[in-house]
């Protein structure tokens, strides 16, 4: 087959997703938790939700949501304190499963993954046999329950993904994907925070299909460098590939909060998830970090960057906080309220595999 038939040739792209992931280790592990309202993260006053049990979920409890409002969301909430150690255990446990299908891995975070299995190990022809026996053996290997979206790019399976979890899979076809896409709600869409769902609103773009009218022009003006992706989106098209072993030049995560900030706990409260998921992502990848950037967008929307960049790449996501705390406490008390806040970690490096000792404990 030559190099324009395979670019011609619709790529088989599997994303799986772990349901509830954190909490879902910590009800398999405590039969008492079964069945019950559970939050992974600490009950304090300035605490956050790590990851909230589908049971949590019903009571409108999601992550990233302060402690004190799930708390009055569900009173009979049980808050367990997160074991990272273990939940890296059990994504190894997983990984070493997409490894029999396909070497073509894209881990985004502990919990979930993008596959192309367009020339798989088995042999198998199937993208959607291949997502539902990969499910089978995730629950057989660890109790635990995985949903799965199948199409031609990753934006159409990660999109997938969502539609019939928990413990279920989706496939979205070439035939069908554009049409899928008009539908969607644009605060569904994946790249498209709430800041930017905003912007969007102002704009009228409210659907994929109001999106879709908006010129490639219009994109650009007013979304920059991110124009061009949301073009191709809204007309079901992503020639992103899955990139195994990538090393890139950064990771970061921010939020724009619902009001302006202006003490400092709970600016540390809402960087914890941030901190947490910038860590899963190096953790998932085997990456180092050296350099970690704060960034503090205030309601005028100027903006400041901290950073502090230490001699040997971070080893835990304790000494990440550590930095982040050192970076956070000169910026208070805050000339004006604070909309925005980041972390960004750079001066990232793989990792020596026999260094890890997660991956000991694996074998």
């Amino acid at each position: 087959m030559t190099d324009e038939d395979n670019r011609e040739r619709p790529r088989k792209i599997v994303h799986v997703d772990m349901d509830a992931f954190y909490a879902s280790v910590e009800q398999r592990d405590n039969p008492e938790l079964r069945g019950v309202p559970v939050a992974v993260g600490s009950p304090a006053a300035r605490g956050v939700v790590a990851a909230a049990s589908y049971e949590a979920r019903k009571f409108g409890v999601h992550s990233a949501m302060p402690s004190v409002t799930a708390q009055r969301k569900c009173p009979d909430l049980v808050f367990v304190k997160p074991r990272f150690d273990v939940y890296k255990a059990v994504s190894l446990q997983i990984r070493a499963i997409f490894a029999e299908y396909t070497p073509i891995i894209e881990p985004l975070s502990h919990d979930e993954a993008y596959l192309d299995v367009t020339e798989n190990l088995k042999g198998m022809e199937i993208a959607t046999e291949i997502a539902a026996e990969i499910r089978a053996r995730i629950k057989a290997a660890t109790g635990l329950t995985a949903s799965a979206g199948i199409s031609y790019n990753k934006f159409l399976a990660k999109m997938a993904s969502d539609q019939n979890k928990p413990d279920g899979q989706f496939v979205i076809t070439p035939k069908n994907g554009p049409a899928f896409v008009e539908r969607l709600p644009i605060k569904k869409f994946h790249g498209v925070g709430p800041a930017t769902a905003e912007k969007m609103y102002r704009l009228g773009i409210e659907t994929g299909a109001d999106l879709k009218e908006r010129t490639l022009d219009f994109l650009v003006e007013h979304f920059a460098k991110s124009g061009p992706y949301f073009y191709g989106i809204a007309r079901g098209i992503d020639n992103r590939q899955v990139r195994p072993d990538r090393v890139r030049k950064s990771v970061g995560a921010e939020d724009t909060f619902s009001a302006d900030i202006h003490s400092y706990g709970p600016a540390r409260e809402g960087l914890q998830t941030l901190i947490e998921k910038v860590w899963g992502y190096c953790e998932a990848n085997e990456i180092g970090a050296k350099t970690v950037t704060l960034k503090v967008k205030y309601a005028d929307f100027s903006q400041i960057t901290r950073s502090k960049t230490v001699p040997a790449p971070l080893s835990a996501i304790t000494d990440l906080e550590e930095v982040v705390d050192l970076l956070l406490a000169p910026i208070f008390p805050p000339r004006k309220g604070i909309r925005l806040l980041g972390v960004s970690l750079s001066s990232l490096e793989r990792r020596r595999l026999e260094t890890t000792p997660q991956l000991r404990l694996a074998l």
